[in-house]
């Protein structure tokens, strides 16, 4: 049976070696801090995102699909804190990223401001999570995961990965940096690799 470890203990273990073999000087270089748990194979849904980094929400609307959008709900997407820095920083995305995306409904189509696409109500969550230990032989090391029930009244408690052709071959083909979309993120885009730049307003131009 697969022995169940939460990242607290895997935090406190390096915690525990990093005084044994050198110090508590040299704990943050070793301890990776992660804001997932995976136990038997199974992702646990993560608790307080909405204070995470928010990188954007894209929409792809019925309206604009012929009524058929295999997306048609605004995607509230966040990065956890650690891997934001590390994206400003390095411009790649580290070992134990996690990335969320709350899916909110089409609501009003009209508001004071003129015609537009406002947001609804919550019906849904996904993640996907960049793991090396997770996910040795997955494409870029990520794997897919929804915890939104079919009526999307409701959220379950843990989640599965997709099978990697269900989500991977498209992130391939299409995502422009290690399977993540960021061209349709400006937050990221902005980002990448800019370090204090990438927090805002350090900068005049905006291109």
């Amino acid at each position: 049976m697969e022995r169940k470890i939460s990242s607290k203990t895997i935090r406190r273990s390096l915690c525990i070696g990093a005084i044994l073999f050198g110090g508590a000087a040299s704990i943050t270089s070793v301890m990776a801090e992660e804001y997932f748990n995976v136990v038997d194979g199974e992702l646990q849904r993560p608790t307080g995102y909405r204070e995470w980094v928010y990188v954007g929400t894209p929409v792809t609307p019925n309206d604009m699909n012929n009524g058929k959008a295999a997306f048609p709900e605004h995607h509230n997407v966040y990065i956890d804190p650690t891997s934001w820095s590390h994206w400003k920083k390095t411009g790649e995305f580290r070992d134990g990223t996690i990335i969320i995306k709350e899916l909110v409904a089409v609501g009003s189509k009209a508001a004071v401001s003129g015609a537009g696409y406002f947001q609804g109500d919550f019906i849904g969550l996904e993640a996907t999570i960049k793991s090396t230990s997770i996910n040795p032989n997955e494409p870029g090391n990520w794997s897919y995961y929804s915890f939104s029930t079919p009526d999307h009244k409701s959220l379950t408690d843990t989640a599965k990965a997709f099978p990697a052709a269900a989500c991977n071959a498209c992130h391939a083909a299409a995502a422009a940096d290690d399977f993540v979309f960021t061209q349709y993120y400006p937050v990221l885009r902005a980002g990448k690799g800019a370090g204090t730049l990438a927090t805002g307003g350090h900068s005049s131009m905006l291109k």
